[in-house]
């Protein structure tokens, strides 16, 4: 083997160092999660630390906004950001001080802070007194407490948030209100405010994280809600527009649903919504059923493969009659009951069954003070969430709907999509936050223990961008958060390299393709008759005209001759502007030439004819006229 190695090197000793198959430079993967790392943690937010390239930078001078979202109950449980090592029961923080150079120091009194004043009484040294900064706040995770540590051993596993990494898919020009993932977390839908859906598949996307395709379901109106299907073969798409879209895996249009008659009053009687949608969710067990609300105060439940009709027609019970809008609607788990967010505050459910009826089986008059944006319920059917423009969450038990369990109040919304979503394990549940106009929070992510109804996290998710729509998926176990304004939107994904699966880590550490030479090409350059300058208006003198009437130098200039076609009333060198009327007049087709001449004198050269042939003068009288007799001048008899 020796013998045959140095045969090979002195055989390759020959030959160039780039001769034969080079390996591709590989970027490790630790590298690549750095450039995608957040700082969610009160300690990097207490530094001022940034976020990276291509992310929400919080600078210094948004300290007051991250400092509003340290929660050291969040980040002395979660594995991903290490608590810093501890130091002996009787350790301080601070500089290291100065070793003492007595042999009777003993290890009660050494200390790890800064250096005690020369004028320190010997009983105050024997007390361990020091002299310095405070103590860090108790639950900062930096003290040391018996208590805490058995706290967090209890409860270290508990809240394994992924935060520690974060990307984002662009594209929409303002803000994202629907977001969906199918459920093997594959493919992401968003639609926004700008008209459009988005679709992004993970397995195909590189680390430029674009869409594969661009769909604009209903031109002019919003995309309210998106929902795959359970066998995620196909989607649905609500607009603002009366009529929802079934789109397949692709973007294919599969079909829409018909549009009622708005002159029906009765709305039973309409095969549709006949006003604007609110939302709509496809059925989780069966494929074949969806449910969608609107703002005609209807809830419909839809067959997908016939489009021209609804299988059942629900109007809410009101307390007094008339059409409040349907803010929003819901399946439970099972798809046995259906809940419904009305325009008036109150909260109806409705559970399907033999010779079920429009009539609510739980109805909460006065659920909300404004409109109600999401509803959600729990796994095991006995929790139900809700959200509201009034800027609360709700949690109701849904065996005591008289009042609500909690309530968890300054949580603005602004934006009718703004949802509710639960963790894998439905421990935790989030919702997301908008941002107003005088305060210095931005968009956030809060995060609720379930079981102790209390607030665990706050998570800053964009110091001016709002935060609409937010999912937890549970086989990815990634968080999906949409948010803009009116100039932008995106959606972020938080995740975390020892935690989640699949998904970001996959299109994170895809390199995109080197483009090589045939992938360029040389797009001809097409001229038209009409695109050459001879063809081309003239442009506008409007602006220009205007700018001399202000300059008092140019405005008391004479007018110039005009040249060319005729304009403003004004006749060119043309005397047509039309060219068949200049064709006609140069062959001589046209005579015009009574505007060059004087009016007085076109009349005087008929006055000899007129009077010799008083043609038009009362011809009938030319002989039988008498003669006039004038008196005779005295001018000859004034000169004599």
């Amino acid at each position: 083997m020796e013998d045959e190695a140095e045969i090979y090197e002195g055989v390759r000793a020959h030959f160039p160092l780039t001769f034969g198959k080079q390996s591709k430079p590989v970027t490790p993967l630790e590298s690549i999660h750095n450039a995608t790392r957040r700082f969610t943690t009160s300690d990097d937010a207490a530094n001022g630390g940034d976020s990276n390239k291509g992310f929400p930078s919080f600078s210094s001078s948004s300290k007051a906004w991250l400092d509003s979202l340290k929660n050291p109950s969040h980040n002395s449980r979660n594995r991903s950001n290490p608590k810093p090592s501890r130091q002996s029961d009787d350790a301080m923080v601070g500089p290291p001080r100065p070793m003492r150079m007595d042999d009777d120091d003993e290890e009660e009194d050494r200390f790890i802070g800064p250096p005690r004043l020369a004028a320190v009484d010997e009983e105050d040294e024997e007390d361990g007194e020091m002299i310095g900064p405070p103590l860090p706040p108790p639950g900062s995770g930096l003290e040391d407490s018996d208590e805490d540590e058995e706290y967090d051993g209890e409860e270290e596993g508990q809240y394994r948030i992924p935060l520690s990494n974060e990307i984002v898919l662009k594209g929409h020009t303002k803000v994202v209100s629907a977001l969906a993932i199918d459920h093997s977390g594959s493919r992401v839908l968003s639609g926004g405010y700008d008209y459009t859906v988005r679709m992004y598949d993970f397995q195909g996307m590189n680390s430029r994280l674009q869409s594969f395709r661009q769909l604009e379901p209903f031109e002019g109106h919003q995309v309210r809600k998106l929902s795959w299907s359970p066998t995620a073969d196909r989607f649905l798409c609500v607009t603002g527009s009366a009529q929802a879209k079934i789109y397949d895996r692709d973007g294919l249009t599969l079909g829409e649903f018909v549009k009622g008659d708005m002159y029906i009053r009765d709305l039973k009687n309409t095969k549709g919504h006949i006003s604007g949608l609110t939302c709509g969710e496809w059925h989780p067990k069966t494929k074949e059923t969806i449910l969608t609300s609107s703002e005609d105060g209807s809830l419909r439940i839809w067959d997908v493969n016939d489009f021209k009709s609804q299988k059942q027609v629900i109007k809410p019970k009101l307390a007094r009659p008339g059409r409040v809008p349907v803010t929003t609607c819901t399946w439970d788990r099972e798809g046995k009951s259906i809940a419904g967010g009305i325009g008036d505050g109150s909260i109806q459910i409705w559970n399907l069954k033999p010779g079920w009826g429009s009539r609510p089986d739980i109805h909460v008059e006065k659920g909300h003070s404004d409109d109600i944006t999401a509803l959600k319920f729990s796994s095991d059917g006995q929790i139900l969430l809700s959200r509201s423009f009034d800027d609360s969450l709700k949690v109701w038990d849904l065996r005591k709907m008289k009042e609500p369990l909690r309530v968890f109040n300054d949580l603005p919304n602004h934006y009718a999509q703004t949802n509710i979503g639960f963790s894998p394990d439905e421990q935790l549940f989030l919702t997301g936050t908008s941002v107003e106009r005088d305060s210095t929070t931005g968009g956030l992510l809060c995060f609720y223990d379930r079981a102790k109804l209390e607030l665990v996290s706050r998570v800053g998710v964009s110091p001016t961008c709002s935060v609409v729509q937010c999912a937890w998926h549970p086989k990815l176990n990634q968080i999906f958060v949409t948010s803009g304004d009116k100039s932008q939107g995106g959606t972020h994904i938080l995740y975390d390299p020892t935690l989640s699966e699949r998904g970001a880590l996959v299109c994170v550490a895809r390199a995109p393709r080197k483009k090589s030479i045939d992938d360029y090409e040389a797009k001809p350059v097409i001229h038209n008759p009409h695109a050459l300058p001879l063809f081309r208006d003239q442009p506008s003198r409007k602006r220009q005209r205007e700018k001399v009437l202000k300059d008092p130098l140019k405005s008391h200039k004479p007018e110039l001759p005009i040249t060319g076609p005729g304009h403003g009333g004004r006749v060119g060198s043309t005397k047509g502007s039309l060219l068949t009327q200049y064709l006609l007049k140069q062959g001589g087709l046209i005579k015009e030439t009574w505007m060059e001449e004087d009016p007085r004198e076109a009349i005087l050269k008929y006055a000899d004819a007129a009077a010799k042939d008083p043609k038009f003068i009362a011809p009938a009288y030319a002989q039988t006229q008498p003669e006039p007799v004038f008196a005779k001048s005295d001018s000859e008899d004034e000169e004599k």
